[in-house]
């Protein structure tokens, strides 16, 4: 398993990760890691960890995987709101054709609420792209 494992690994968290760069090479054959560095994808902030400097090749490797950490949730984000399509089409045919009136009564005014803000702020951001190509 040694032989195959990455050198650097990182561990994922809310606005980035921890990076660690994986040891094998040591008396014990253990795996260590070495955490080298905290990322922030939001602010796109580097950080060594402790007192410790970063080789133009871990800087490398950690701009790399900022960039494909930040393309996927990019991915996940749309993938998510094609869900919520899914979701409300689902919900529309359980209101007509199985909820009972105490489910509406528990449900309605939140779903009304959420889907008159959600067309509010629709129609204001296609307004706003329809303004700015003129």
């Amino acid at each position: 398993m040694a032989g195959n494992l990455p050198e650097y690994y990182f561990r994922v968290r809310e606005n980035g990760a921890f990076v660690f760069r994986v040891d094998t090479e040591n008396r014990q054959r253990r795996i260590e890691m070495d955490q080298i560095a905290v990322i922030n994808i939001r602010n796109g902030q580097i950080k060594p960890h402790g007192e410790r400097d970063l080789s133009e090749d871990d800087l490398e490797v950690i701009r790399s995987w900022m960039e494909e950490r930040t393309a996927l949730l990019a991915r996940r984000d749309i993938d998510d709101i094609h869900r919520a399509v899914d979701y409300l089409n689902m919900t529309t045919h359980w209101v007509q054709a199985r909820a009972s009136d105490e489910q509406l009564d528990e449900v309605t005014d939140a779903l009304l609420l959420a889907m008159h803000d959600l067309r509010t702020v629709l129609v204001r951001k296609k307004a706003d792209r329809l303004t700015q190509t003129d």
